[in-house]
């Protein structure tokens, strides 16, 4: 079983990894290079070139990708082409695919509004773009996969068959350093990568006014690192805030969870009960992140308790080799 993953992403770096240690010949393929630095098995680093040979680049690709690969993974809701037609030739060629959509490539601000007010989305990513970027891919695609329920939510109704999965973590990468219950001074670590889409504004709201309350603690805002420099950052945090506007936990949480970390983070209400037994995130949002975070803060036997309960949940429902069976699965059912 041959699979090409492609265009971008860590996760996706990280679930090929999982599938070769269960035999599947899988690739990763990023088309640009990426800024914060991921190793992907190959890059075309499309971006170095103009567009007209960025189009002739990805062409000769497709045409080299046929006869290696029998499998096609999209990440993203992209695939060869903007436009869908490399769809065609993958079916006429008797190629098998499936998509897997991560974030705000699905996220309709209409639907989203519904159950929950604080939601924001990348304006690119218009509801009208949504749609018609799905119903080119549900035309030849069956099988789309997302990491949670709230995901899930925007095209359950779109595809053949939605599958859940939550994030590959290779939980054996992460040597978890649980948050000392001596430290009168934790460290806050807080790693955006759309301050709008995160939150970000109402966090720095709340740090600001906990630190003129006289509460002990440092903060540090993580933009503009590698993938590794910021994880080295927060295997020395003592609590880690994902975000709190989207209202489920991305692959920052995970990995903070792997490393032994409570994290913040908002879970919307109704879907809490969504997620496997025992999540446990710290469920804060816009209007409570100043009181939940103070209460982390003064409490350091609760953030180790928490940062190990984190860890023992990621083993459990993250690991990558029991996840990446359920991708197998899929592709089997292709």
């Amino acid at each position: 079983m041959r699979v090409l993953h492609i265009s971008y992403g860590s996760p996706m770096i990280e679930l090929c990894k999982a599938l070769r240690s269960k035999g599947v010949q899988a690739t990763s393929c990023h088309f640009d290079e990426h800024p914060f630095k991921f190793q992907p098995d190959l890059s075309l680093q499309l971006n170095q070139h103009p567009k007209q040979e960025r189009e002739t680049k990805i062409e000769k690709f497709l045409r080299e990708s046929l006869p290696k690969y029998d499998i096609f993974h999209f990440h993203f809701g992209e695939t060869f082409f903007p436009d869908k037609r490399d769809l065609e030739i993958l079916r006429r060629a008797g190629k098998k695919m499936v998509v897997h959509h991560h974030g705000s490539d699905v996220r309709l601000l209409s639907a989203a509004r519904k159950n929950n007010p604080y939601v924001q989305v990348k304006p690119e990513w218009t509801e009208e773009k949504i749609y018609q970027n799905i119903a080119a891919l549900s035309n030849y695609i069956d099988h789309a996969i997302v990491q949670d329920p709230e995901l899930e939510g925007y095209i359950s109704n779109l595809y053949k068959h939605t599958h859940v999965i939550p994030h590959t973590i290779d939980v054996h990468q992460f040597k978890p350093k649980y948050p000392e219950v001596n430290q009168p001074s934790p460290l806050i670590v807080h790693a955006p990568t759309s301050r709008h889409i995160k939150g970000t504004d109402f966090l720095l709201k709340a740090i600001e006014e906990l630190q003129h309350s006289g509460l002990s603690f440092r903060f540090k805002l993580v933009e503009g690192l590698s993938n590794d420099e910021a994880k080295d950052l927060f295997a020395q945090a003592d609590i880690v805030i994902d975000q709190l506007l989207i209202g489920a936990y991305g692959y920052v949480s995970s990995e903070a969870m792997a490393l032994g970390k409570p994290v913040i983070c908002y879970i919307r209400e109704d879907l809490v009960d969504k997620y496997p037994a025992g999540l446990p995130i710290v469920n804060a949002n816009p209007d409570t992140i100043r009181s939940v975070l103070g209460d982390l803060i003064r409490n350091p036997r609760l953030r180790r308790n928490t940062g190990y309960e984190g860890r023992m949940y990621v083993i459990k429902n993250h690991m990558a080799e029991k996840v990446v069976e359920k991708y197998i699965d899929i592709y089997n059912k292709l």
